[in-house]
């Protein structure tokens, strides 16, 4: 296995840790939601959906305001995480193919992109997994076509179940397997207890912390919710369609399918509980990019959803939650990224390893320590890719941009017309007014630092003009 490439630069602990040690390599559990909006929780100001688990985990621990996915879309943003690696590093881009859209609509030839994580690339699960914690991937993989050789079990899990290629489940519905007899992998379908997806996930995982021993365990609950197909339980869609809508929010189905998400979070912290492991675990919820538009959700006061370069492209909901060690209903608007989750979860299991990331730990801001290296720096996205705008291949949600934030402040250029906008996202959070004309030297110096980035991490900026492009000018 790749792991022992890099075994001596790790503390390796006992596979077994005694009593004693329990407490320095505590239990974890990251609950990544698909496609979930930075709005689309009460917690974050839906007055329409409802979300009393994850509110409550809110009030346990941390949120963070500002947290951002490294991707506004998923395979990239997932393959980060795992790597703690900006985009360029590991070429996960986009969901394949990266040349979405009509081609006569397209300026630029997109560059190459990745729709398999490379396995020579260290993930913190494969950390984990070196110093004795038990390590189990659930839900949607994404990144790579076999489980073995380019899926969870390539990248540091003892055990995946229900993940693959695809991102976008089968069915939600038992036996969650599409028409040509497509299933999700290492799901025992003889069991039809629990009919519905987010539900049998769930189950999936409250076993899994049954199980678990004196044996520090990582459970990656990787729901497929809240992505398309829009399914859900019949009784709670009829329950939201006779609410009254929303000021920002309406959809029911939708809205079920939120509040299903947020039982599976209730019952995996009734199961922690019960197992008395509550207050030696970790618990993160974030969400793999931001909420979908089309009439599915609304990412207001943000700008944009998934997909796109402004703020509802990628500006989620973090929350971070660890017994008694974090303060409860605490909050900061620190701009982070899931990259940084790469360091922390090692940080928090106490693992000392000697690895480049791109990516900070969050642990001195959790613990309400001075945290001048995250808070000052700068943070940084890479798109060359197309990506068609929700069912119209004649736009375009995002053509190739990078982009920076710092402090307050955002910039995003775009690659097809060298044009950059910048905003204050202070005083325009929602991206409305674009002052890159009236604050020229600001706009001026934050693009050199984007290039100066983007050369650092050489990132590819090779483009080449599309022979079939029909010019609009």
């Amino acid at each position: 296995m790749k792991f022992f490439r890099f075994l001596g630069s790790l503390f390796v602990t006992s596979f077994c840790l005694p009593a004693t040690a329990q407490n320095q390599h505590p239990n974890i559990v990251f609950i990544l939601a698909d496609d979930l909006g930075w709005t689309d929780l009460g917690c974050m100001g839906s007055d329409f959906y409802e979300t009393p688990n994850i509110d409550k985990l809110r009030n346990n621990g941390m949120l963070f305001t500002r947290a951002y996915t490294n991707a506004a879309n998923s395979a990239p943003s997932r393959a980060s995480i795992l790597t703690g690696l900006y985009t360029p590093r590991h070429g996960v881009y986009t969901v394949n193919p990266p040349d979405r859209g009509k081609p006569e609509n397209r300026k630029l030839i997109p560059l190459p992109n990745k729709d398999v994580l490379d396995t020579a690339l260290v993930t913190f699960p494969e950390i984990l997994q070196a110093n004795g914690y038990r390590t189990t991937h659930i839900g949607k993989w994404h990144l790579g076509r076999d489980d073995i050789q380019t899926g969870p079990k390539a990248n540091g899990f003892d055990m995946n179940i229900a993940g693959n290629h695809i991102g976008t489940p089968y069915s939600y519905y038992y036996p969650f397997c599409n028409q040509a007899g497509e299933c999700l992998p290492n799901l025992d379908l003889s069991d039809s207890t629990y009919q519905y997806l987010t539900d049998r996930l769930t189950e999936e995982a409250v076993s899994q912390i049954k199980q678990s021993n004196s044996q520090p365990f990582f459970l990656y609950l990787a729901h497929y919710a809240v992505h398309t197909p829009l399914q859900a339980k019949a009784e709670k869609v009829e329950k939201y369609n006779r609410k009254p809508a929303g000021k920002h929010h309406d959809n029911a189905t939708y809205a079920a399918m939120v509040e299903s998400l947020d039982e599976s979070v209730g019952k995996i912290i009734e199961a922690l509980k019960e197992e008395n492991k509550l207050d030696n675990t970790l618990i993160v919820f974030f969400s793999d990019n931001g909420g979908m538009l089309a009439g599915i959700s609304n990412n207001y006061p943000l700008k944009g959803g998934k997909g796109m370069p402004y703020e509802g492209g990628n500006r989620v909901p973090l929350i971070i939650s660890y017994g008694n060690n974090i303060e409860k209903n605490s909050a900061t608007d620190v701009p982070v990224m899931g990259a940084d989750l790469f360091s922390t979860f090692l940080d928090f299991a106490n693992v000392k390893y000697k690895r480049t990331t791109d990516g900070k730990s969050l642990k001195n801001i959790l613990l309400h320590r001075e945290s001048k290296k995250i808070s000052k720096r700068d943070l940084h996205f890479y798109f060359p890719a197309y990506l068609e705008s929700y069912g119209d291949e004649n736009s375009f949600r995002a053509t190739p941009y990078a982009s920076i934030i710092s402090g307050d402040w955002k910039l995003i250029y775009f690659f097809e017309d060298n044009r950059s906008e910048l905003y204050n996202l202070r005083s325009d959070m929602g991206e409305s007014v674009d002052i890159s004309k009236t604050d020229k030297k600001k706009a001026d110096k934050m693009l050199e630092n984007l290039f100066k980035w983007m050369k650092q991490v050489h990132a590819p900026t090779n483009f080449k003009l599309n022979p079939l492009y029909l010019n609009k000018d």
